[in-house]
């Protein structure tokens, strides 16, 4: 789904999507509108601009991860600014790519995207990365947090690589629901909403390592 409110954008990027094979289930120009489609057309991916003129692309974002099952969010926007991509990400985006991009680089970022993996343009990764260590070294020290399982802690420490959870359950031999199940259950020990809060949560533990 594709979310922008400059038609020969939007649809420019739709025809890319289609050309590319992907399934492009709807397409809208404001924000409040594009919660109520996502809630009824409940597509894997959208792609989202920051410039609504109706509600800010980071409410659409906190809206989004609110739907169940929440789409995966690539934020498209022209700005690049620091404030502008962390906001997105603790909104619950999963990626952020700047509008300058090539073609090749978007219709890329929407396959890893689509994957589960958070996708940053060149730059904004290791900003990103950066501003989750800061506030990771903000924490009292000694602050543990609640006590994983042995096998929450592995699931936790793949997710944060950015495997699905299929890919997940075929590597440690379970079912799809029992990874979820370990993942729900982390949420809820953890107080987290989502699956990118949670791989900023692994992140600042350094679990996103070998």
């Amino acid at each position: 789904m594709v979310v922008d409110d400059h038609p020969m954008w939007r649809d420019s990027v739709a025809r890319d999507l289609g050309e590319a094979g992907y399934d492009v289930v709807a397409t809208c120009g404001e924000g409040r509108q594009a919660l109520r489609v996502a809630a009824a057309a409940r597509p894997d991916v959208v792609i989202l601009d920051l410039r609504l003129p109706d509600l800010p692309g980071v409410e659409v974002a906190k809206g989004l991860a609110a739907c169940e099952p929440p789409p995966r969010v690539l934020v498209l926007s022209a700005s690049g600014e620091q404030e502008d991509v962390l906001e997105a990400v603790k909104a619950g985006a999963s990626g952020y790519l700047v509008k300058s991009a090539s073609r090749e680089e978007f219709l890329d970022a929407v396959r890893r995207t689509a994957g589960g993996e958070p996708v940053f343009t060149p730059g904004l990764a290791g900003l990103v990365l950066g501003e989750y260590r800061r506030l990771a070294a903000q924490e009292p020290a000694g602050d543990a947090g609640p006590r994983l399982t042995d096998r929450e802690t592995e699931v936790l420490r793949l997710v944060a690589k950015g495997l699905s959870y299929k890919q997940i359950a075929e590597r440690l031999v379970l079912s799809h629901r029992t990874v979820q199940n370990h993942v729900q259950n982390t949420l809820n020990k953890l107080q987290l909403h989502n699956r990118v809060e949670l791989v900023r949560y692994a992140i600042e533990r350094g679990l996103d390592g070998e």
